[in-house]
């Protein structure tokens, strides 16, 4: 047996992360585009989680990895720092993606003659009052939907930036965590937004599974694999359990379409099964999936350097620029399936939004190997720094 490694040992890369990652941004795309039929088939048809949990939890695997060599290098004052600036550029992001995505769906309803999409995507108070939407937007207050998933990570960063010296007693670190998640779930501790009822994905909530992710990103790989070994039983049972998710979930979304109805015990259950406030259930949901995937797919597995798989490692190492992305075409996937149908329309949107998503993680990766090459300006490499 491997022994563990020792005190100067850090965590590497694991290419599975990226590639998990990168799977879960184009999920985000496919359920982001209405009409999409490829939507059944993700992950939250089959359990209590979709594809923002995963995205959550492997931003604090990553971030921990990151950040964590940072301290240790040069101390929390540099660490800090330099998520400070990653705050910086995903807020930056935001914004941009904000005006983008306000022009895109307002000149749409506009020639499209189609009101309800300012609506349905929330956009119709910046209709009615667009400068102090645009104010509360730059406050993080207004945040339309599809748009509330980055100002939920800068916040979560933010808080992971003031409790960063603890990732070296990470029994603190999960503690202060699960001790902030449980009073929220029970006060609704959360932060204002503009159209009132707060923001859809509660930063304090979600900053366990983030905290999670940091612990695990920090965790010697041979030391967790003893922890948490393989078992065949507990997988057969998580095997059935996720069997059994699924059928539930379809019965209830999809089963009035096919002639059953579920019951009505049944459907109140997973009407209660929140997502705002990241449920128990869906906590508990993907740290199952993943033990599962982490054992079923090896560290070093060959297959992930293989083209297709190698294209969602790439996207997934460049994930700020395809999720914007992902945002602006999923809408222009969505007009394409509502001025076309069948089975045609759907597979073209599919594999041309894939294309590009892939082709913007080929060119933003390309953009920041040739910034890395550049004359450097006397400022310290971002060496780490999660995408």
């Amino acid at each position: 047996m491997t022994p563990p490694p020792g005190p100067a040992a850090r965590p590497t890369r694991d290419i599975r992360v990226d590639f998990l990652r990168g799977l879960a941004l184009w999920f985000i795309f496919i359920t982001h585009t209405p009409g999409n039929l490829l939507a059944h088939a993700t992950l939250r048809n089959v359990a209590f989680c979709d594809a923002t949990e995963v995205f959550v939890l492997l931003a604090g695997y990553a971030a921990g990895i990151a950040y964590g060599r940072v301290l240790e290098r040069d101390g929390w004052m540099a660490a800090g720092a330099r998520l400070v600036g990653r705050m910086g550029t995903l807020y930056v992001a935001h914004i941009f993606l904000f005006v983008v995505f306000a022009a895109q769906v307002g000149f749409s309803a506009a020639a499209l003659n189609q009101a309800a999409y300012l609506d349905e995507l929330h956009l119709d108070p910046f209709g009615q009052e667009p400068y102090r939407a645009l104010l509360e937007a730059l406050l993080l207050r207004y945040q339309p939907a599809f748009l509330d998933i980055l100002p939920l990570y800068i916040v979560v960063m933010g808080l992971f930036a003031l409790a960063l010296p603890l990732i070296r007693r990470p029994a603190w670190l999960l503690g202060l965590s699960v001790a902030l998640y449980a009073v929220t779930r029970a006060s609704g501790l959360t932060l204002p937004s503009w159209t009132g009822g707060g923001w859809f994905f509660n930063p304090f909530a979600w900053q366990l599974l983030f905290a999670i992710g940091v612990v695990l990103g920090r965790a010697d790989p041979v030391a967790l694999v003893r922890r948490f070994p393989w078992n065949r039983a507990v997988a057969v049972l998580a095997g059935l359990l996720l069997l059994a998710c699924a059928v539930a979930l379809n019965m209830v979304w999809h089963g009035p379409w096919l002639g059953l109805a579920a019951p009505e015990w049944l459907a109140g259950a997973i009407a209660t099964v929140d997502k705002a406030g990241l449920h128990p259930a869906r906590l508990a949901s993907v740290l199952l999936l993943g033990w599962l995937v982490a054992h079923l797919i090896p560290r070093q597995a060959a297959w992930l350097n293989h083209p297709l798989p190698a294209a969602f490692v790439n996207m997934g190492q460049q994930g700020l620029a395809v999720f914007c992305a992902g945002i602006f075409l999923s809408f222009l996937g969505r007009l394409a399936l509502e001025t076309e149908s069948g089975a045609l329309a759907q597979l073209l949107v599919n594999a041309l939004g894939l294309a590009a998503l892939i082709a913007v993680a080929v060119v933003s990766a390309w953009y920041g190997g040739e910034s890395k090459r550049k004359p450097q300006t006397g400022l310290p490499p971002a060496h780490g720094v999660v995408s």
